[in-house]
């Protein structure tokens, strides 16, 4: 399986903070916010990457990632979105480094608690189709909302104002190689852009989509409060794992 970054768009929602980097440039505690999802695909045992770059600070991911290797990755490949388009036509510019391999793909301002290794050798079993990953939140209104009927997604409806769950579909998707024939089918939605949601409605039309709910938390930091959110959280997982380090070394110094 092969892994696609997303990170191109505007950030309009973090200016004026973005008026001079890309936001997946910035910050989040101690490493830039492109780490974390890059660090995910690797996590999940994903070794050939695609970073899908967008903004006229494109080049600044680039200077930051080089070849990768500060993931223990041989090449890090990468490619630019013009324009505005959406998530889908942003996937749209992977079809040629996917080759027909399925793909596991990561929204850039994404952060876990844990990894999605167990959704991807699921995923490597289901041999086609595609697979979501969801989390009970109770802003469900800001995301694609899965309605659940017993172990099947029967929709997902893109920021609804009266959502018809809890469940958001978090920026993690898994795709056969025919998301790319799905994506061009796609029309604009009344955003202008080309949307994920179109792409997982088509799958479960076709009785393809399955899901799973993600372990830990999770939040994205495409706006301030989230950003915060995620500062927040990645600080106090650091604290409490060295926490936990300190103690487990006391113990077994004590024996």
């Amino acid at each position: 399986m092969k892994g696609v970054v997303l990170a191109g768009g505007k950030g309009s929602r973090l200016h004026p903070l973005t008026r001079v980097t890309n936001k997946h440039l910035l910050p989040v505690y101690d490493k830039p916010m492109l780490y974390y999802p890059i660090q995910t695909l690797v996590n999940a045992g994903i070794q050939e990457i695609l970073l899908v770059a967008g903004g006229k600070n494109a080049g600044d991911f680039l200077r930051l990632l080089g070849d990768g290797r500060d993931f223990g990755l041989k090449h890090l490949n990468y490619t630019y979105q013009e324009g505005e388009g959406g998530i889908a036509e942003a996937l749209a510019l992977a079809e040629f480094f996917a080759g027909g391999e399925p793909i596991c793909v990561i929204l850039g301002d994404n952060i876990i608690e844990n990894n999605v290794r167990r959704a991807v050798e699921t995923f490597n079993h289901q041999k086609e189709g595609a697979k979501i990953l969801l989390k009970e939140v109770n802003n469900a209104e800001r995301f694609g909302v899965a309605e659940i009927r017993g172990e099947k997604v029967i929709s997902i409806e893109e920021k609804p104002s009266n959502p018809k769950s809890s469940y958001a579909v978090i920026g993690i998707y898994l795709y056969d190689a025919t998301v790319f024939q799905k994506i061009r089918r796609l029309k604009p939605s009344g955003r202008g852009e080309l949307e994920i949601t179109d792409v997982n409605n088509f799958y479960i039309e076709e009785g393809k989509l399955t899901y799973e709910f993600l372990q830990g938390w999770w939040t994205d930091a495409g706006t301030f409060e989230s950003l915060l959110r995620a500062n927040n959280l990645v600080a106090e997982t650091g604290a409490n794992k060295m926490a936990d380090t300190q103690k487990n070394s006391g113990e077994r110094g004590g024996r």
